[in-house]
């Protein structure tokens, strides 16, 4: 079944082109000029106010109508990820270690045809299509926080959306409450004594204390955080000594990793469990530990009021078929939680349908399902609809 509010064909192969034409171009985090001046081009032409370069590559395109006073954020992001495509595709990535591996390309051609497509249509307030930078990891929502998004965009609420392969397709998961994890970085570095490998006493073993204490952050989760508030600790990477000395034990081991959690009471426990496990493990060796946490992404929330709106919008749109109100939060980040812990926020996940073999999210044969695009071009008319009709 197609979206109530339906694309003519003609419109519907520009946009696959469109997207398949950014899918081919693909740019990094802060590198996005080429996808930033198709987007800002369109915009100015479709008679929105755009500017551009907001928090580095950003762009804002607003919309006026009416005399209404509440305003409205809409977002999209715009980067790919620093990695091969393998999908053999006749659009496949052009750029050699970067591919739209997560449909940022996608959301893009959404938000963009939602913007041409309201010009036309009446409503009483204000809009902010938001096309942002960075979303994969380099910080571009910060970033244009940071540039004074909020002061030159004023706005009462904020969306986001994004395309969840497996969801049925053009199904609208709107949900309330914590709907991403938050995403930080962790790292310890074990400083010891190196020693001969046969005469371990005359060292300080900073690679058993490293061993010691990754069977220890690993039961973090398990044993100190409450079994109803969902965590993740993992350790991800590990340096330590050289495979052409296997009779040396250096003197220093660096482990990094990950800490995700849904509140921020648990972020600041896994923070404080995580450098409390290095320095005990490290006493009780008679080693040093150098302890980093580095805060990144803040868990993406979602608040009642624009939820309530997300989910009208989706049955408006879509019908009430389309609309499902219950969807396990992920584990993965998303930086719209700058936005979000600011502004009463509302992310949701449109339904790609089944995907290609292994094609999920940040997979080198993922692609964005074309025939979303209708329906994420309904939803998003249906929102400014609902908040600004």
């Amino acid at each position: 079944m197609e979206p109530k509010t339906s694309m003519d064909a003609e419109t519907r192969a520009e946009l696959v082109a469109l997207r398949r034409d950014l899918h081919a171009h693909p740019e990094l985090g802060f590198e996005e000029h080429r996808t930033a001046e198709i987007v800002a081009t369109r915009l100015l032409k479709a008679g929105l106010n755009v500017e551009t370069g907001i928090g580095g590559t950003g762009v804002v395109a607003t919309l006026r109508k009416g005399s209404g006073n509440r305003a409205i954020a809409l977002r999209a992001d715009m980067d790919a990820l620093a990695m091969p495509e393998e999908t053999g595709l006749p659009y496949a990535s052009n750029a050699e270690g970067a591919m739209h591996a997560c449909g940022h390309d996608g959301h893009t051609t959404m938000l963009l045809a939602a913007a041409e497509a309201m010009v036309d249509q009446p409503f009483s307030g204000t809009v902010h299509f938001v096309f942002q930078p960075a979303e994969e990891g380099r910080g571009g929502a910060k970033a244009m926080i940071e540039d004074g998004f909020l002061n030159r965009f004023p706005c009462d609420a904020v969306y986001g959306l994004h395309n969840m392969p497996g969801l049925d397709l053009g199904v609208i998961a709107a949900v309330n409450g914590p709907q991403l994890a938050s995403s930080d970085s962790w790292s310890v570095t074990f400083k010891g004594i190196g020693s001969h490998g046969a005469k371990p006493h005359q060292g300080r073993d900073a690679v058993t204390a490293a061993g010691v204490f990754l069977m220890q952050v690993h039961s973090i989760v398990a044993r100190e955080v409450d079994p109803l508030e969902p965590a993740v600790v993992s350790a991800c990477a590990l340096a330590a000594g050289d495979f052409a000395a296997l009779n040396v034990i250096p003197h220093e081991v660096k482990i990094g990793g990950t800490a995700r959690a849904y509140s921020a009471d648990v972020r600041d426990q896994l923070e404080a469990a995580i450098g409390r496990h290095a320095k005990s493990v490290a006493a009780g060796f008679g080693v040093e530990a150098d302890y980093h946490f580095l805060r990144r992404i803040p868990p993406v929330v979602n608040a009642a009021a624009p939820t309530k709106i997300a989910q009208e919008a989706a049955v408006d749109a879509l019908g009430e078929g389309r609309m499902q109100r219950a969807f396990p939060p992920s584990t993965a980040g998303d930086d719209f939680a700058e936005f979000g812990m600011r502004v009463p926020g509302a992310y949701v996940w449109l339904g790609m349908g089944e995907t290609r073999e292994n094609g999920q999210h940040h997979n080198t044969n993922y692609d964005f399902n074309d025939d979303c695009i209708p329906y994420g071009v309904a939803y998003w008319c249906s929102v400014i609809a609902k908040e600004l009709g």
